[in-house]
């Protein structure tokens, strides 16, 4: 699911209306989160709705919680899928008026994206 958003629209209000959008986790499914959504409103979401969420507390927090450190390691591969579609100038740039233009190209640089990953790995 592709939400498109203001630039100066928060990150954690923008993830949990793509949560709940969502609906329920299948079980087990574990939800690898950025810092931006530590707090305890996106968590409890995430728990409530059968995801185990994989973040780390910020530093400041009276009460830090254990997290899977490994699988939140991978996030990294996230990360490098935004910085190889910032490599599209339409996407980069935002050239296109309409949200569903926009939109459509962001979908096929991930199908692009897929293909170039799916040719690398025969």
């Amino acid at each position: 699911m592709i939400k498109l958003s203001p630039g100066q629209a928060g990150d954690a209000p923008q993830g949990r209306e793509l949560l709940r959008a969502g609906g329920p986790a299948p079980t087990g499914c574990h939800l690898v989160m950025d810092r931006a959504y530590e707090g305890d409103e996106t968590r409890q979401l995430a728990e409530a709705l059968g995801y185990v969420p994989v973040v780390p507390p910020n530093p400041n927090r009276l009460k830090p919680w254990d997290y899977d450190r490994e699988r939140y390691g991978r996030r990294n591969e996230i990360e490098r899928l935004f910085r190889r579609l910032k490599a599209y100038r339409r996407v980069f740039t935002r050239y296109d008026k309409l949200d569903v233009l926009y939109a459509g190209f962001l979908v096929f640089a991930l199908i692009v994206e897929a293909l170039r990953i799916s040719v690398n790995t025969l």
